[in-house]
């Protein structure tokens, strides 16, 4: 213990005079020519995870998998505690990594090959890591894309999360370079191609069968269904402190005077991270999708074809894609259940299917081949992998 006696510090700063020859300005984030393949970067920051941290999440996400909200519930199922939203595990996983990866980003183009490992749980302490898998350079004219793979462990550096995502980014062309930390190739990266999942032997509590409604069970999804969410979700400047909370670091979601200087779709205003919408999107789902889900498998190709901004409501559709039943590999009956899930803005849900139909589900990106129009309203595309337990 130190023990040390306090006095009044007196006030100096009338009596030192301002010289302007130490001014220092620093830049955070990197251009694209300051990648390399191979590259592993260490971020900065760590976040211990508290249970009214977990739970705020979860609430304000909309989130209704009791697996998130009641500890009892969770233990019941074989779970040490409540379990921290995989959504949130995956806005911290990526925003400790913003100040190395994308903070002079213009865009995220999108999120592949995502999968949670273990479970995450309050008090756990996450960091995460990445690593350069490949570097396309276009010239100096035009953003070039930057591949990256991004591992979120915790305090026993065990890999929790281990998901993919594409950057565009500028080079520098002559804009001030900030003095990042230089890449380590040695550093660890316990990365695989074929990770394990591991949870506790799962059990079914067929006393708190009534937590939950019954229509969300794995019998209940058939390939083919399409789920239109009735709610919608408004974002307001909430999203300014949410970006925070998670760790996001890019100015372009907060900072009116930065976001301002931007031309094009993305500027004008504050965008709100992508990682909260597809959060609100997940949520807004949940009550008709994943209320009995037991684990978020992961999910492949994600994208944000357009930004949102405060102000803004979201809403959003599910198609089930395929199911795949698992009898009782995972200790009690259970199945796996695929699905695409789309992400709207400022239409309802029931009249963005009747004003484009099976349009919606084609990728924004391959609508120009195939002779269509992008969707304006359509800000959001992924598939996710749920696992979900069978009816009692």
């Amino acid at each position: 213990m130190v023990e040390k006696a306090m006095t009044p510090f007196g006030e100096i700063a009338p009596k030192t005079p301002a010289t302007l020859d130490q001014i220092k300005k620093n830049i955070y984030g990197r251009y694209l020519e300051e990648f390399a393949v191979g590259d592993i970067y260490v971020h900065p920051r760590q976040f211990t995870v508290d249970r009214s941290f977990a739970q705020e999440f979860a609430t304000v996400f909309m989130d209704s998998n009791p697996l998130y909200l009641s500890a009892e519930y969770a233990k019941a199922h074989g779970f040490q505690d409540l379990l921290v939203p995989p959504l949130m595990v995956f806005n911290l996983a990526l925003s400790i990594g913003v100040q190395n990866n994308s903070e002079k980003a213009l865009a995220n183009l999108g999120y592949y090959n995502a999968q949670f490992l273990q479970p995450v749980y309050p008090g756990d302490t996450l960091s995460s890591r990445t690593k350069i898998l490949a570097v396309d350079d276009k010239g100096a004219d035009k953003p070039g894309i930057v591949h990256v793979r991004t591992l979120c462990l915790n305090q026993k550096n065990e890999v929790v999360l281990q998901y993919e995502r594409k950057i565009m980014i500028y080079q520098s062309n002559g804009k001030p370079k900030g003095n990042s930390k230089p890449g380590d190739k040695s550093a660890f990266f316990p990365e695989s191609a074929t990770p394990a999942l591991k949870l506790p032997n799962l059990q079914f509590p067929t006393q708190l069968k009534d937590v939950t409604w019954g229509h969300t069970y794995f019998e209940n999804f058939k390939p083919g269904q399409i789920y239109v969410h009735q709610n919608g979700r408004t974002i307001t400047d909430e999203h300014y402190q949410w970006t925070y909370r998670v760790g996001n670091t890019h100015p372009l979601h907060y900072d009116k005077l930065y976001s301002a200087g931007i031309s094009g779709p993305m500027g004008g205003e504050p965008v709100v991270y992508g990682g909260l919408v597809f959060g609100w999107l997940v949520g807004m789902a949940s009550r008709d999708i994943s209320e009995n889900a037991l684990w978020e498998i992961g999910f492949t190709e994600g994208y944000h074809t357009q930004p949102a901004f405060s102000g803004d409501t979201v809403t959003c559709i599910t198609r089930i894609l395929s199911t795949e039943d698992k009898g009782t590999e995972y200790g009690i009956a259970a199945g796996e259940v695929q699905l695409q899930l789309i992400g709207l803005k400022n239409i309802k849900a029931n009249d963005a299917l009747d004003k484009f139909g099976a349009d919606l589900f084609l990728k924004e990106n391959d609508k120009k081949k195939l002779g269509k129009e992008k969707i304006p309203e359509k800000i959001f595309e992924i598939e996710r992998r749920l696992l979900i337990k069978k009816q009692p």
